[in-house]
């Protein structure tokens, strides 16, 4: 959900037909994060679940957002309403893991993620004259574009932009395309950053080119980095981003003839 859409609690209790709304007392509401309890661009979740009547709350995590952490349980809790706290809590983080970093880091997620060859190219030199280095298949490539239809917004830097000019939109997927954001020369990662927090958007791509990911990295301003990697080699041309020392491999495909591997903070 976006920022100032529908809470899912709000589009759950929609979704129930009036002729079944007496079954509420009698039933059990399971939510992945504890339940709002604040005026924001929507009324709290919390007083919707009290003045529904449910009988009982499952709750995965606690929100850790300050207006929230704790008080929509507590409202909860107050009303007679059961609630279970911490059920596949892990899960439930990992789910949520956009808006707790957003809300403990005070920044938006960061998804790091590029596309090399099988010998840690990126592209051709600028100065080479060649078009854009071919690395993903149409296939991971849609799938690109359905990653960013899951983000808030999308960044590249100058050279990127003004060499390539990616769209950077969401044209072979549905859903809406990320914000889009050229870093340009003088304006630093952490002032991109500051601006997405005061906008309240809580994901970003970062998706070149090698010095923008390269500043990100030697930041330690990052979250998560996909790369791809195809069977082919260049032998010359603009060198992949080193991986961090911290970086720990959680997932890793084998899609058609590219490889696609995806690392976490330790």
């Amino acid at each position: 959900v976006r920022c100032g859409g529908g809470h899912a609690e709000v589009n759950t209790f929609a979704s129930v037909r009036a002729a079944d709304e007496r079954l509420l007392p009698e039933s059990t509401i399971y939510v992945s994060l504890e339940p709002c309890s604040h005026y924001g661009k929507t009324p709290p979740c919390a007083e919707l679940i009290i003045r529904k009547g449910v009988r009982r709350v499952v709750c995965g995590c606690v929100d850790p957002f300050a207006k929230v952490s704790g008080r929509g349980i507590e409202m909860i809790r107050l009303a007679g309403i059961d609630v279970t706290v911490g059920v596949l809590e892990k899960e439930c983080l990992e789910l949520n893991r956009k808006f707790v970093t957003f809300n403990t880091l005070h920044r938006p997620y960061i998804l790091l993620k590029w596309a090399q060859t099988a010998d840690g190219f990126i592209g051709h030199s600028p100065e080479s004259g060649l078009p854009p280095l071919a690395i993903s298949t149409p296939f991971t490539k849609m799938l690109v574009h359905k990653l960013r239809s899951e983000y808030d917004a999308i960044l590249v830097g100058r050279v990127t932009d003004e060499t390539e000019h990616p769209q950077l939109n969401v044209r072979l997927w549905a859903g809406n395309s990320p914000q889009r954001i050229v870093l340009s020369r003088g304006t630093s990662p952490q002032q991109i950053l500051d601006e997405l927090y005061n906008e309240k958007l809580q994901s970003l791509i970062v998706e070149g080119g090698a010095k923008t990911l390269n500043s990100f990295i030697g930041l330690g301003l990052w979250d998560e980095i996909r790369v791809e990697a195809a069977p082919f080699s260049v032998y010359t041309g603009v060198k992949a981003p080193k991986l961090p020392e911290n970086a720990v491999l959680v997932k890793h495909e084998i899609i058609g003839s590219n490889e696609i591997k995806i690392f976490r903070k330790l």
